[in-house]
């Protein structure tokens, strides 16, 4: 039996959507965040070293970091679905999208909740100014022109076919919600990108994403 060990309003509900569309049968063990770190627990340390989710078991076997379990369970699982046959152009498209999600699209959303926080962080009095006008500056000069600049190339990708592997869904748009779903809560994506805004749309209406949803619980992030 796959478990997902899942953390609420993580990226792990992206993996509960894979493993609907693939039809397959999982449990799930839901683990909460610390309430003033936002961290996840030590607890899940045991399941894997850095105690991070997602991460999954299936068997004796341990899986983490999200493009990998997404490339385990479409390669064991898949029987041919959510990505395109292997040696093709299409398959290399794959492949980009779906490390392109973490090793580029996440980092510059990352940095702005990071400096969100310095800037609202507890400190004397005195250093605030400082910090703040660090943290605007950075956000301003270096953190929100990528943002930018990433939006506006997953719109002009997205914009060809509706998705972003050829015309048919495959679990690189699986693997890019989440990103998009993080811009949309706090990094501007809005209708100014209106190609994104209907990928949006159209992956919240899919029967499978919805049933993930009953699965995993809370996911602030898209309310």
């Amino acid at each position: 039996m796959i478990i997902v060990h899942h953390l609420a309003n993580s990226r792990s509900q992206r993996i509960l959507w894979l493993l609907e569309e693939l039809g397959l049968e999982y449990e799930v063990k839901r683990y909460e965040r610390d309430p003033e770190t936002m961290l996840a627990p030590p607890v899940l340390k045991a399941i894997h070293p850095l105690g991070k989710s997602p991460v999954i078991t299936d068997g004796d076997l341990v899986v983490a970091e999200s493009g990998a379990i997404v490339e385990y369970l479409v390669d064991t699982y898949g029987k041919g679905r959510l990505a395109p046959e292997r040696g093709t152009p299409e398959s290399l498209r794959y492949t980009y999208w779906l490390h392109y999600s973490e090793g580029s699209a996440m980092l510059p959303l990352l940095l702005k909740l990071v400096f969100n926080r310095v800037e609202t962080a507890k400190m004397p009095f005195f250093a605030k100014p400082f910090a703040k006008g660090i943290a605007r500056n950075v956000r301003g000069n270096f953190i929100e022109p990528q943002i930018r600049q990433h939006l506006d190339y997953m719109e002009a990708e997205v914009a060809k076919t509706g998705y972003f592997v050829g015309e048919q869904f495959s679990a690189a748009d699986i693997q890019l919600s989440f990103p998009l779903e993080a811009a949309a809560a706090r990094g501007g994506l809005d209708q100014t990108w209106p190609n994104l805004m209907a990928f949006l749309e159209r992956i919240h209406a899919m029967p499978g994403y919805k049933r993930a949803l009953e699965r995993g619980g809370e996911y602030d992030i898209i309310s």
